[in-house]
């Protein structure tokens, strides 16, 4: 299967023209002809089979044949905040590797200890579109811009929320033994020289439970990303 992200395709048109990169892609790369088939998603949920109808250089259009609602919709929710590492490739490592398992929202948060406080979100929006493609998945999760973490605890939440943090001297819980499968959950991550005890304090006071993600000390992508996979492994069926 050949998916493509198509944000703005409406399959009641009868048909669509890739974009320029897109379409690149698809003639140069692939070297799909008229008559080939490949699959559109809007990143939304819908899943779209079209065929090929014209093809130049910069321009390939394609004819919608059969669209699918809901395609590998989950019945959980999860949301992870992040602080951004210091070096942005293992942050958009994080992006490509959670796209993949399965994730609806990456909050970037900006935290008393943070090594980074500015994130280029289109780069990290164009990572998660390659990952989606990549793992045949038609929701792409939403990518925001960076939020100071006081606002980030305070917005509301129709779920379990849990902060992640490594202070021995503090009561924690297991995160796995928290989860349950089928819920909305929002996981905060902190920077490689963790939450400061007011932002620990902060969270507890808005509802969150503190919890731990195991024995060994991980960078703050390596941590996301476990709170990623338990999420999902406890939604597996």
């Amino acid at each position: 299967m050949q998916l493509f992200y198509a944000p703005d395709m409406d399959p009641a048109s009868g048909r669509y023209a890739l974009s320029e990169e897109e379409s690149r892609h698809c003639v140069r790369v692939l070297r799909l002809a008229p008559g080939d088939s490949l699959y559109l998603t809007d990143g939304r949920g819908t899943l779209c089979r079209a065929e090929v109808t014209d093809v130049a250089s910069r321009r390939c259009i394609v004819e919608f044949r059969e669209c699918t609602e809901g395609f590998g919709r989950r019945d959980w929710y999860l949301h992870v905040a992040v602080a951004p590492t210091k070096n942005m490739d293992r942050l958009e490592w994080f992006v490509e590797k959670a796209t993949e398992i399965g994730i609806d929202r990456i909050t970037p948060v900006v935290c008393d200890r943070s090594e980074r406080r500015t994130v280029k979100t289109d780069r990290l929006k164009r990572v998660a579109t390659g990952a989606v493609k990549q793992s045949l998945k038609a929701y792409h999760p939403i990518i925001d811009e960076a939020v100071p973490l006081r606002e980030l605890v305070a917005a509301p939440f129709d779920g379990d929320s849990f902060l992640a943090h490594c202070e021995e001297g503090l009561p924690r819980r297991s995160l796995k033994g928290c989860l349950l499968p089928g819920r909305r959950s929002r996981i905060l991550i902190g920077p490689e020289g963790d939450f400061s005890p007011e932002e620990i304090a902060l969270a507890s006071r808005s509802g969150f439970v503190a919890v731990s993600l195991g024995e060994s000390r991980l960078r703050t992508e390596t941590a996301a990303l476990a709170a990623v996979h338990s999420v999902a492994f406890v939604n597996e069926k």
